[in-house]
């Protein structure tokens, strides 16, 4: 065949696909899913979406396929002969004014198995309310959808037009969109392995076996070591649970409607494959073989017991990490970083070395229960391990403390204008690179002078925890060597007047490739990490197309609102903006102390409190992806 045939039949194929790429309406579903792709966000699970464009000049309306093309921007260069560049597009069309308008740029999104059917702008878009109206209505009178089409909210600005009566079109905030939501990746990947079925509460005295994929009716508070889990609720992006799972890498999913599915119930019992991706998962019956991760070395960490006075964290300690633990350290860093930066840390931050544990756990009563449960050949009597630590944490706690060490305590905060102090774990098994042990051991509040709440009840609490089951079992799967286990306590001022607290990625962790930090918020000291069942905490993105150099310079894209807050914003704009600021320059100074590559994403807790509404950043470790 000649070359120029081929490259007719090129024409006519390209012609043709060229052809079925767009259209100017969408008459009925067949045509929605003929274009339908995934939304560049994975800011909802079981969301699927079509891109649609209006040319203000031509006044005609395209609908896109979403797989072909991925951004508004390709389409119009590719076939609308658009040829300003990406920066003048960017500037022009998702401006606050018509003028200097070229295009109106939107997504058509529909949470699938639901007759809901949502328009949405690119957070970042601006446009004026006339303008969203008129386009609103143009996809209404092109689409087989209708007057069901709801406007949705995703950013403040918009938020605060519909507080204000502004719209005229139905519109919706993100509670819409996450009722509906009944599958949720939390952690993407497979495994094989023999799907079976628990309650959360009987996980206190049942232990799966580590070559099963399991279905639970809740969020454990102790992750089991096992090849996959379904839980049937949805999971704050920020979780215990959520962090826990990326850094074993096992797939986790929440999935709602889990023990109404008749195909999973088929599977209970038997071997089967499951894979989780962000729109969708699958999971079927495998003869794949279970492969055990094994390790071969195990991981000694440091111990610095030379230093054996309470280190004053105003001052950063030289190898702090080795003595007094990464959260103790990561807080001295922090109180240096914000003499330059306008944030506030907990005041009085002190830290307990290693020094006071380590002669604490070497009394008759405690060591020898350590070394027996180290040396006990049979390390799959789940049943057995967890009584040994439960009495060598009662063991620790009954001890006496060092007289001296309680002492130093109350000359250290005897000036100081708090009576609560929060006592935190700092060990040398936790925000670390490759380990993070997000909620693996406790923090206590104790109060000078109080006769229950005393310092050294809590110290020892603190200290007992480096044996909770969560903890031990942790660091076994990472091989990491118990005996070499220390803690340290990070001591600073409680906060009783929380009016709101969260955590920061500082990395889109929805759209790969894209600028900005991700934030977890939640009224009072109700738990992000934690959260009780029910309670949904607010969810956002802060990122910015410009320089991102001040507190105006960004956008902000909802995944949902706190529904302890009415649904409303917990953050003001400027607060959200200094959150921003505040957490970028957090990033980069770290790894200047951490002596790490730049752009590299952290993981940061804050608070707001008191009545002048002030920023505490009480925690800095890596993130670990």
């Amino acid at each position: 065949m000649s070359k120029q045939i081929y490259s007719f039949i090129f024409l006519i194929l390209f012609t043709a696909l060229n052809a079925q790429s767009y259209k100017p309406n969408l008459p009925n579903y067949e045509d929605y899913k003929a274009f339908k792709g995934k939304p560049l966000s994975d800011k909802f699970s079981n969301i699927e979406s079509v891109k649609v464009i209006y040319d203000l000049r031509r006044q005609k309306m395209y609908y896109f396929n979403s797989s072909l093309i991925r951004l508004h921007y390709d389409f119009v260069t590719d076939n609308l002969g658009y040829s300003k560049g990406l920066e003048v597009f960017n500037n022009d069309n998702y401006s606050n004014t018509e003028k200097g308008r070229d295009f109106l740029l939107g997504n058509l999104n529909h949470i699938k198995g639901t007759e809901k059917w949502i328009f949405e702008l690119a957070a970042s878009d601006h446009m004026p309310i006339l303008l969203i109206e008129r386009f609103y209505n143009l996809i209404v009178q092109s689409t087989f959808i209708g007057k069901d089409l709801k406007f949705y909210l995703n950013n403040s600005e918009k938020i605060e037009w519909f507080q204000e009566n502004k719209f005229k079109i139905p519109c919706v905030k993100s509670n819409y969109i996450f009722s509906e939501i009944t599958y949720q990746e939390v952690v993407s990947g497979r495994n094989v392995g023999i799907l079976k079925q628990y309650k959360v509460k009987d996980l206190e005295n049942t232990t799966p076996d580590p070559d099963e994929i399991i279905i639970l009716d809740g969020t454990p508070d102790i992750l089991p070591n096992v090849r996959g889990i379904i839980v049937n609720e949805l999971q704050t992006p920020l979780s215990h649970l959520v962090l826990l799972g990326k850094n074993r890498k096992i797939p986790i999913m929440a999935y709602t409607t889990v023990f109404k599915d008749s195909n999973i119930k088929k599977l209970i019992s038997k071997k089967v494959e499951l894979k989780i991706s962000v729109d969708t998962f699958y999971i079927k019956e495998s003869n794949k073989k279970i492969t055990q991760k094994i390790i071969k070395k195990k991981k000694k960490l440091i111990v610095d017991n030379t230093v054996t006075q309470l280190v004053d964290l105003s001052k950063i300690p030289k190898k702090g990490a080795n003595s007094i633990g990464s959260k103790a350290q990561n807080m001295s860093y922090l109180i240096a970083i914000s003499k330059e930066i306008p944030f506030k840390t907990p005041e009085n931050a002190h830290a307990i070395p290693f020094h006071f544990y380590t002669n604490h756990i070497q009394k008759k009563s405690i060591s020898p229960l350590i070394q027996e449960l180290l040396t006990y050949p049979h390390k799959d009597s789940a049943q057995w391990i967890n009584k040994q630590l439960k009495k060598i944490r009662d063991a620790i706690k009954k001890e006496p403390i060092n007289t001296e060490l309680i002492a130093k305590l109350n000359q250290a905060f005897k000036n100081a204008p708090f009576k609560n102090f929060r006592f935190r774990s700092s060990t040398n098994a936790e925000d670390m690179d490759d380990f993070n042990g997000a909620g693996l051991y406790d923090s206590k509040t104790g109060i000078m002078g109080d006769s229950i709440k005393t310092f050294e009840k809590v110290i020892k609490q603190v200290w007992a925890s480096a044996w909770n089951e969560s903890s031990y079992m942790e660091r076994e799967l990472f091989g990491i060597d118990q005996q070499s286990i220390a803690m340290g306590v990070l001591v600073h001022r409680s906060f009783p007047d929380e009016l709101a607290n969260g955590v920061i990625i500082t990395k889109n962790i929805f759209r790969e490739n894209f600028s900005g930090i991700t934030v977890n918020i939640q009224k009072g000291e109700n738990s992000v990490v934690k959260p009780a069942k029910g309670e949904v905490c607010e969810q956002f993105v802060i990122y910015h197309f410009n320089t991102g150099t001040d507190t105006d310079d960004f956008d902000v894209d909802y995944t949902s609102n706190s529904n302890l807050n009415n649904n409303e914003p917990l953050l003001t704009r400027k607060e959200i903006g200094n959150l921003f600021l505040v957490s970028k320059k957090i990033e980069s100074k770290m790894y200047r102390y951490w002596r790490k590559n730049l752009f590299h994403p952290v993981d940061i807790e804050f608070k707001i409190v008191g009545a002048n509404r002030d920023l505490y950043i009480k925690q800095v470790r890596p993130f670990n992806e």
